[in-house]
Order: C-alpha cells, then sequence, then structure tokens
C-alpha cells in the first residue's frame, strides 16, 4: 500500500502509515535458525533421551516450539502494534533462553564437553553455523551428530539466535519511540488528512476573490460586446433603409 497521493496540482504528498511494514518473518535469520532448533531439539530427544519418564524431552521439545512460534506471531502482530512485537520476540528469547540451558545441562550432567575456543571442534562449527541458517543446511547431520556434537550445535544456535534477537529487537524499540504504536500513527495518519483538507479549503477560499473579479471583468466585457453588436446591428438596418428610398426614387 503506497503512502503517496496525488494532489489537484499534481503533487505528491506524504502520509502517516497506519500498518507498519515488517519484514517476511519466513526471511529473518533468527527465525530460520529457530526452526533448525526446534527441528533439531526433536530429533536430538528421539535419539538421546528416554521416550518415557523424562520431562526433560517435553521441556525442551515446548522450548524449541514456543521460540520458533513466539517469532512468528510476533512479527504478525508488528503489522499494527510494535508494542505486541517486542513482548511476544521477548517470550521467543526466554524459551530460547530456557532450551540453552537444557543443553547446558545435558551435557554437564553426562560428563561431556561443552566446546570453548581452545577446542578445536569449536571454530569449524561456528563458521558453519554463522554461515548457514536454514533447515536444509542441516537436516543431513541429525543422524549422524553424536550427543556432543548436537548438544553443542544446539547451544551455539541458542547463542546466535538471542543475539540476532537482541539486536532486532534494538530496532524496534527505536522505531517504537519515533513512530509510537497503532494508536498514535492513527492519529498523524488523521491529523495529516484533516491538515491536508483545511490547507485546500484556505486555498480555495484565497482564489474566490480573484474569481469574483474575473467573473465581473467577464460581466462588463459582454455588456460592452452587447452595446457595440447593438449599435452595429441599428447602424445596419438604417443603412438598408437609406437604400431602399433611393431605390424607390
Amino acid at each position: 500500500m503506497d503512502n503517496k497521493s496525488v494532489n489537484h496540482n499534481g503533487k505528491k504528498e506524504e502520509f502517516k502509515r497506519i500498518f507498519r511494514r515488517v519484514p517476511k518473518w519466513q526471511d529473518l535469520w533468527f527465525y530460520q535458525k529457530s526452526e533448525v532448533l526446534y527441528q533439531m531439539t526433536f530429533v536430538f530427544c528421539e535419539r538421546f533421551l528416554p521416550k518415557y519418564g523424562d520431562r526433560t524431552v517435553d521441556q525442551m521439545v515446548q522450548a524449541a516450539r514456543s521460540g520458533k512460534q513466539n517469532i512468528v506471531e510476533g512479527s504478525e502482530d508488528g503489522k499494527t502494534s510494535t508494542e505486541m512485537e517486542l513482548k511476544l520476540l521477548n517470550a521467543a528469547r526466554a524459551s530460547v533462553g530456557e532450551l540453552r540451558q537444557d543443553y547446558e545441562d545435558y551435557l554437564k550432567s553426562r560428563n561431556l564437553h561443552i566446546w570453548t575456543l581452545e577446542d578445536v571442534r569449536f571454530q569449524p562449527m561456528q563458521d558453519f553455523t554463522k554461515t548457514h541458517n536454514k533447515l536444509v543446511d542441516y537436516e543431513p547431520y541429525f543422524q549422524k551428530w553424536t550427543a556432543e556434537e548436537m548438544a553443542n550445535v544446539g547451544l551455539t544456535l541458542c547463542y546466535q539466535v538471542d543475539a540476532m534477537m537482541n539486536k532486532y529487537m534494538e530496532g524496534l524499540e527505536r522505531t517504537f519511540v519515533t513512530e509510537g504504536g497503532i494508536k498514535e500513527r492513527m492519529h498523524h495518519a488523521r491529523t495529516g488528512y484533516r491538515q491536508q483538507q483545511d490547507e485546500r479549503l484556505a486555498e480555495l477560499e484565497q482564489l474566490v476573490p480573484q474569481l469574483q473579479q474575473q467573473l465581473a471583468e467577464s460581466q462588463a466585457a459582454y455588456q460592452d460586446l452587447k452595446q457595440r453588436a447593438l449599435k452595429a446591428y441599428y447602424q445596419q438596418q438604417e443603412e438598408i433603409e437609406r437604400l431602399k428610398k433611393q431605390l424607390e426614387l
């Protein structure tokens, strides 16, 4: 929806938007990574956690799903409410943070390593996860990675999603401060429309005296033209009568 219209003079005029333009959530890198996290966590739980009697499975899958879904809902709600988008994205961050803690607990409780810069496996994993966001890039490894490898990838993705969302939310906060919420945008849009109408009315009112003068001048010119036409007509009639009398002689 264009926020420009053309006025009577052919000039483009700007209007405040009521609905915000928001990126497609499918194109957000942190959403794409959150989808990887959800699918990978589901497979991780199936492969490495008991199928029954362990609440960790439900907690991890639910946290991963909540992170992904809140991003979707936040992006959709962001078209009308920046405040609601911020709340839902913060809820997504909380879910991703919970999932991160679950992956850490899994590694620690089983005496597996949490990879750091000193580990030779850390940098290749960082390079891969930073440059790959889509599920199709990760799925071939879901059945190949060990529990330690998969948990560290999950842990790393959680950190990356959180960092990306923080940066994105900082931009949303600036937008909210400068543009306000939907009520402010509706007020600005209405005010802008009323201002345009007021300016047009004032412009027309200024034209009235000029138009009245033009009308008076036109009427005067018409009367002058009418008198000259009548004078010419009567002169012609007199000439006709004179010529007729001459012909009778």
